[in-house]
């Protein structure tokens, strides 16, 4: 079965994270979108409708089975019936195109059952996500058997409810389960004195450093590395905040480093909601959020002591230093920050920067991201 995830003409409501990967591809919960249709319909092959500079990474295809709204995430209730359609048939739900069977659609019927998540807005990514790791660790651990926990540890809820796959450790820590699940992937590491209070997703090879605070619902995707204090923060995968300093309900890319002791506003002084930078208007928007922290696109690093404001966006490839708040929204491919003039990173210096930070994860920069990188420097984005 082919299977397009659709952007839904919604690409640029999610960026700065979209920048360089479609809305299917996005990380909450436990897994990405279309990792977790992979585990709903395992025969399935996943394909992406997105923006024309993305398709050599994220392929697309003219002929599919069934189409689906990329924002939508999915539960079980909802594949049966998507699986049950009609050719030729669209799902919807108050008016909310769900999935297409078929590319010449004739009839329409509405979804019967408990709605799933629908994602609006890029914030839905951290707001949401204790709901949908919570959801994902059902799916991911149902009628499997956890690695035995060390009795190092000290567990306040229900120990059922922390999930260790093969290789990973967790000694010395104090652990959580009453507001959520605790999920450690293969081979990740919570480090000895880490306090942790559910839900939380530790992917494949992440870890948290010595004496990490985390305040669920927090997602560390494969091979990030984060330490200090986070609160309701989802990293995407390969990004890194290894030290102290504080970031709560935020978003943070692949290959981001956040130097020593950065910290993040997440909350106003006079508690008032937040205005946010919107690439789909190109402005600074009101919402009806009060706690909005960072949200950064891939391959962008801050450097040591560094301070953002409430709600600042951050493009991708930007690198941030100085002892100032800098703007609330920072352009891709820009070099400097508060007391330093900023300049364009050079596009060809910002691939080298890349290429360094990906090899060290084994892991190419290919001609397709190339093609990312290049697009972007050249459109402003």
């Amino acid at each position: 079965m082919k299977i397009v995830l659709s952007d839904n003409g919604l690409h640029l409501r999610f960026a700065p994270l979209t920048l360089t990967r479609p809305v299917g591809n996005l990380r909450m919960g436990i897994l990405t979108n279309d990792e977790r249709w992979k585990q709903f319909v395992p025969n399935a092959e996943i394909f992406y409708e997105t923006e024309s500079y993305l398709q050599n990474k994220f392929q697309g295809t003219s002929k599919w089975d069934i189409k689906i709204n990329a924002n939508v995430i999915p539960n079980q209730e909802l594949v049966d019936q998507i699986q049950s359609l009609k050719k030729n048939t669209r799902l919807v739900i108050n008016g909310i195109c769900i999935a297409e069977k078929g590319n010449a659609i004739k009839d329409e019927v509405e979804f019967n059952g408990e709605a799933p998540l629908i994602l609006d807005q890029r914030w839905d990514l951290y707001q949401q996500n204790g709901k949908v790791l919570t959801a994902d660790f059902e799916l991911i651990t149902q009628g499997r058997k956890s690695q035995a926990l060390s009795t190092s540890n000290t567990i306040i809820g229900d120990a059922s409810l922390v999930f260790l796959e093969e290789g990973a450790s967790v000694e010395a820590c104090v652990l959580n389960t009453k507001s959520g699940p605790i999920y450690v992937g293969k081979n990740a590491e919570v480090m000895e004195g880490s306090v942790v209070r559910g839900p939380l997703a530790l992917c494949e090879s992440a870890g948290l450093k010595l004496g990490t605070k985390v305040y669920g619902p927090t997602t560390l995707g494969p091979h990030c590395k984060v330490g200090g204090e986070v609160n309701n923060v989802i990293f995407q995968a390969f990004s890194n905040k290894g030290h102290d300093g504080f970031i709560g309900n935020a978003v943070i890319g692949e290959w981001c480093n956040l130097g020593a002791d950065t910290n993040s506003s997440n909350l106003k002084n006079n508690y008032s909601n937040v205005k946010a930078y919107s690439y789909e208007t190109d402005q600074m928007e009101n919402t009806d959020v009060q706690f909005m922290g960072l949200m950064m696109g891939d391959h962008s690093k801050c450097g040591i002591n560094t301070m953002f404001n409430t709600a600042t966006v951050v493009g991708v490839s930007a690198n941030i230093y100085g002892g100032d708040f800098p703007s609330k929204k920072i352009d891709s491919f820009s070099w400097g920050g508060p007391n330093h003039r900023v300049v364009d990173f050079q596009l060809e210096k910002a691939i080298e920067a890349a290429k360094a930070m990906m090899e060290r994860r084994n892991v190419p920069f290919t001609e397709a991201d190339r093609e990312i990188f290049e697009f972007l420097s050249q459109h402003n984005r």
